[in-house]
């Protein structure tokens, strides 16, 4: 689920402990540095803290402009204070144009330096002492302390060609965060062939997104159906604008996402295995 308006510092534990009581699958907190939500991997680890059960997710963070050691060291350590509940996932680029010089790479670069960054991520998340040389990093004898235990899923964002054809070579699931459309059954056709072609004998997860600006469960139901038939195992669902127009609160006030994430949290579960 993404908190909206909830995800500022000041509402954060109030959605937080929401989620964990109605029995909320995943947390997922996007990367925007030019607003008032928490930074995903403060977030990651406040929300960890705070619960027992909650899985929580970088949904999205920009990898391309970051070290790829220095996440795996944020990832394994997390992933060692609370297992089996970190959701690594990320994209190519900020969504706002004015922040993708705070993520700086090599021009005309960005999508090796993308590649390249995983492979180096996966390398430390799996590997006890990694030596590599790419295009981009070299590291000599590098390690991050322990290992998961279990390896750690990570998924990847996107949605133009060459992001859905990364999606199915090297990620383990796709953040698609949209609804279930003939348009998305298209590109998700792009993700499976790329996996098919990389050799891969299962294609990467699937989570898809549901808006939510009602109260009408049987709709939530149909649209999650939709979604459960193309194949995907999660859904992040979103608090949108009002559509009864006797409801005067703002669409991206903190009482409206509450009110909503409220009702969405009461048909989820039917869905969970």
């Amino acid at each position: 689920m993404s908190l909206g308006a909830a995800g500022a510092a000041g509402e954060f534990e109030a959605a937080v402990a929401l989620l964990e009581a109605a029995g909320v699958d995943s947390l997922w907190l996007p990367e925007t540095v030019y607003g008032p939500a928490v930074d995903p991997f403060t977030g990651m680890t406040f929300a960890l803290a705070k619960t027992t059960r909650l899985k929580v997710g970088s949904g999205i963070s920009v990898l391309p402009g970051r070290h790829p050691v220095l996440v795996a060291k944020q990832l394994a350590s997390l992933a060692g204070l609370a297992p089996g509940r970190v959701l690594p996932v990320f994209g190519l680029q900020p969504a706002l144009p004015g922040e993708r010089a705070l993520f700086p790479v090599p021009a005309g670069q960005r999508g090796a330096v993308f590649d390249e960054s995983l492979a180096l991520l996966r390398l430390m998340l799996t590997t006890d002492v990694v030596s590599f040389r790419g295009s981009f990093f070299t590291v000599q004898d590098a390690t991050v302390g322990p290992r998961p235990v279990k390896p750690l899923d990570i998924w990847l964002a996107g949605s133009a060609p060459a992001g859905l054809r990364r999606v199915g070579r090297l990620a383990d699931g796709w953040l698609a965060s949209a609804p279930a459309t003939e348009e998305l059954a298209v590109k998700l056709k792009v993700v499976h062939e790329a996996a098919r072609e990389a050799g891969r004998d299962e294609p990467p997860g699937l989570n898809l997104g549901t808006r939510v600006n009602h109260r009408d469960a049987d709709m939530l139901r149909r649209e999650l159906d939709a979604a459960q038939a193309l194949g995907a195992g999660y859904f992040t669902i979103r608090a949108d604008q009002p559509t009864d127009p006797e409801d005067k609160r703002h669409p991206r006030s903190v009482e409206w996402y509450l009110d909503m994430l409220h009702f969405a949290g009461g048909v989820i579960p039917e869905y969970r295995d």
